[in-house]
């Protein structure tokens, strides 16, 4: 047990760093992505779609999911503090005050990964369907 009162945090931490290390890493290639690329480049508008939405499924599961990985490392921490709780047979406020404390930080970068991939992944799909919309006008041109 005293493994995993060691760990846990270490573990969800490491997770929700990963993951919004991977929603910085695409939100840049996806940037760099639209800046260059052209409609003329596809033969079909279909073709031309799929290469502006490439990406995107990742940021969407992530914003989807940060906030019950952050869940998971509350509610790990919780039951340690009460298993603790129940192993001292001792119950005193200040522990479970500062147990509890400490497992609800994992929610909280959990929110701070999710918010920030929502607000991106959005942004994103405005700028798609911009792109996507001027397949006509460059169809026209050419």
């Amino acid at each position: 047990m005293e493994f995993l009162k060691e760990s846990v945090d270490y573990a969800i931490f490491a997770i929700l760093g990963l993951m919004g290390f991977i929603t910085i890493w695409l939100t840049i290639e996806r940037l760099m992505f639209m800046k260059k690329c052209r409609p003329s480049d596809y033969e079909t508008k279909d073709e031309y779609d799929e290469a502006l939405t490439n990406n995107l499924t990742t940021l969407y599961i992530i914003y989807s999911n940060a906030p019950y990985v952050g869940l998971l490392g509350t509610v790990i921490g919780i039951m340690i503090t009460f298993y603790d709780m129940g192993q001292s047979g001792n119950i005193n406020a200040s522990d479970i005050m500062t147990g509890l404390s400490l497992a609800l930080k994992a929610t909280a970068l959990g929110l701070t990964v999710a918010i920030p991939t929502l607000i991106i992944y959005n942004g994103l799909q405005r700028k798609i369907n911009v792109l996507s919309s001027r397949w006509k006008s460059a169809e026209g041109e050419q």
